[in-house]
């Protein structure tokens, strides 16, 4: 009894009609959750609310059919999106009361995040960019590192030009992000000009590193990764196609064929 209901929330879980239902309800939810941010009649609000309750309910079952299709809590918390999931539904319980209303709505926002545990492409930009994030992180310590320089140096060239701008390392800092940006970047760049002709290469060499080099450097190392998690993603489908038929399977099959060899029995007679 057990394994049949397994069995069969297992056939719910993985079935291609409630996953996209439950991303329709991810998508309704958003859209309540931006509706109460308008001015709505009490009948609307009335409405919404029970409908957020609704809701609400339907992401607990949803979550609870999951963990039964599940091989149990170690399988179910092996997986962080079931975590992820967990958290945002948990969070979408609390209560709404008082003065704590802010706070379950902001809460209830979050549900919108689980469009991404829902979406297998969406799920798989997320990991690529985790997993980047420790050599993403070593391209802006790099990057840091030439702020700091064009920022120091700056200050000591420009401070008395434009102290709003120059006045220090770390104005200089917003300065030079304000460059890399490119809000603007020329107005400051012909105001130093005015006094030091070839500050132009200041700029454009400083462009040329952080838009150009480390911009370049960061996609790179996202699509490194991207490409990777493509290929294991790939190499996974491949081993559970190629998986072993399990028992029920073989029981299905055995059932068919002794079915098939009692319709030739009988036509043979």
């Amino acid at each position: 009894m057990l394994s049949q209901l397994h069995e069969l929330f297992q056939r719910i879980d993985k079935s291609k009609i409630f996953q996209s239902f439950v991303i329709v309800v991810i998508i309704i939810s958003a859209l309540t959750v931006g509706a109460h941010t308008y001015s709505l009649h009490p009948t609307v609000e009335f409405f919404l609310h029970w409908m957020d309750i609704g809701i609400t309910v339907f992401f607990l079952i949803e979550l609870i059919i999951r963990y039964i299709a599940s091989k149990g809590i170690k399988d179910f918390f092996s997986k962080g999106w079931n975590i992820f999931d967990l958290i945002v539904v948990v969070g979408s319980l609390y209560p709404a009361a008082g003065s704590s209303v802010f706070i379950a709505r902001l809460l209830r926002i979050f549900r919108v995040l689980r469009l991404v545990s829902m979406v297998p492409e969406l799920r798989l930009l997320v990991n690529s960019l985790l997993k980047a994030i420790p050599q993403m992180g070593y391209i802006a310590l790099l990057m840091f590192v030439i702020f700091y320089i064009y920022a120091a140096t700056g200050s000591m060239l420009f401070s008395e030009i434009n102290p709003v701008l120059w006045g220090d390392v770390s104005i200089s800092m917003l300065t030079l992000f304000r460059v890399a940006t490119f809000e603007d970047w020329t107005d400051v760049m012909y105001e130093t000009m005015a006094v030091y002709k070839l500050s132009w290469i200041y700029y454009l060499t400083f462009i040329f590193l952080t838009a150009f080099v480390f911009l370049n450097m960061m996609v790179g190392a996202i699509l490194e990764v991207m490409s990777e998690e493509h290929r294991n993603a790939r190499e996974e489908q491949t081993n559970i196609n190629d998986m072993p038929a399990t028992q029920g399977q073989i029981n299905e099959l055995k059932t068919q064929l002794s079915e098939l060899k009692t319709l030739l029995s009988e036509r043979k007679m």
